[in-house]
């Protein structure tokens, strides 16, 4: 079994042939999810990882910066269309572009960010298997150097159905045609360890295909599309009409909607508030165990 959609995954030797085509624009997408000290995270930038070492001339996408709705009340929201617009064309992404999106972690700060571009209508994007973590273990160059790119025009074309909302997600619960799937790891799912967001557990009735599973531990490269569509399908998504991805703020989601994409699935969305909205609300429905 193949991906339906492989085009949007590129390897890291597709990459090394195509750094300096003038059409690229390589960005680094790493953020950091930190402790906050009572037992859930803060975000952090990942521009000082950025600059302290990245593959030669990417730029940083800042996600925790420019990339979210900072007055929003949860973390990494997707913000108004005139800041997506604007930051990206000032990471030189626009028309007669293709941008090659990656992070130094697991991957999901580049799914994150290629599911904006996609919600937003660009559609040459392309996410770098394996990430800066392969693309090191391969002895490829990196560097420190200052990297930018010429601003480029960016004409958004928003589509709709690519984020969910909390009332989406609940209405969702009492339809059996929808899967709401959480990507966060099987101790929180469960509620028996992890991060959590002031309650433990899961959104109810649920069910669970951890992101961090999505890889090889060694290259963290995306394991074979077969591999990945039996995981999926043992959880049922393969049987439903719609899924709806979650984690704790849309990022680990964004990693299930990734590969649920390439894999065929043609309606896929984001719950962008994710366990952040849904656990500080006594009123919402959770599970543990």
């Amino acid at each position: 079994m193949a991906f339906k959609y492989p085009e949007f995954l590129v390897e890291t030797e597709w990459l090394a042939e195509h750094l300096n085509d003038s059409d690229i624009r390589v960005l680094d997408c790493t953020a950091f999810n930190r402790a906050d000290g009572s037992g859930g995270v803060r975000a952090e930038s990942g521009r000082e990882s950025w600059a302290m070492g990245h593959i030669p001339g990417a730029g940083h996408a800042d996600l925790v910066s420019d990339l979210s709705d900072n007055d929003a009340p949860f973390r990494y929201m997707l913000p108004q269309i005139p800041q997506l617009a604007q930051a990206f064309s000032g990471y030189g992404v626009g028309a007669g572009t293709r941008a090659v999106l990656y992070d130094s972690t697991s991957g999901s700060w580049a799914t994150r960010i290629w599911w904006m571009l996609r919600a937003i209508g660009f559609d040459d994007a392309y996410v770098l298997d394996g990430g800066l973590h392969k693309w090191k273990l391969e002895g490829r160059p990196v560097n420190s150097d200052p990297s930018t790119y010429p601003p480029a025009i960016f004409l958004a074309k928003p589509r709709a159905g690519l984020m969910a909302n909390k009332d989406e997600v609940l209405a969702a619960l009492d339809l059996g045609a929808t899967c709401v799937l959480n990507a966060l790891s099987k101790e929180q799912h469960l509620g028996s360890g992890g991060a959590n967001y002031g309650r433990a557990g899961r959104i109810a009735d649920s069910v669970n295909v951890p992101a961090g599973d999505l890889t090889d531990p060694v290259t963290h490269a995306y394991l074979p599309a077969k591999q990945l569509a039996q995981r999926f399908a043992q959880v049922g998504a393969d049987r439903a009409e719609r899924v709806i991805t979650y984690c704790g703020g849309g990022i680990a989601a964004s990693n299930d909607a990734f590969i649920l994409t390439m894999l065929g699935y043609e309606n896929v969305a984001v719950y962008d508030a994710s366990m952040s909205e849904w656990a500080a609300d006594p009123s919402l429905p959770m599970q543990t165990g």
